[in-house]
């Protein structure tokens, strides 16, 4: 049976929100994710430092 993530510590910088959570292992990852419509870029990261550099730097390329 898959894990349900379940999203904490949620923040939003520009049209990237980050989220903390436990993996299916226990440990504490980050992801970020384009709100923007269309867009669909999402990665996950180690460190809340790194969610919000990406989150800082990203551009969508919808038009």
């Amino acid at each position: 049976m898959p894990v349900r993530n379940s999203f904490h510590s949620l923040m939003k910088i520009g049209p990237v929100q980050i989220g903390t959570y436990r993996d299916n292992r226990g440990r504490t990852k980050h992801a970020a994710v384009c709100t923007a419509d269309g867009c669909g870029w999402s990665a996950d990261y180690a460190s809340s430092a790194a969610a919000q550099l990406a989150a800082r730097s990203h551009r969508c390329r919808i038009n």
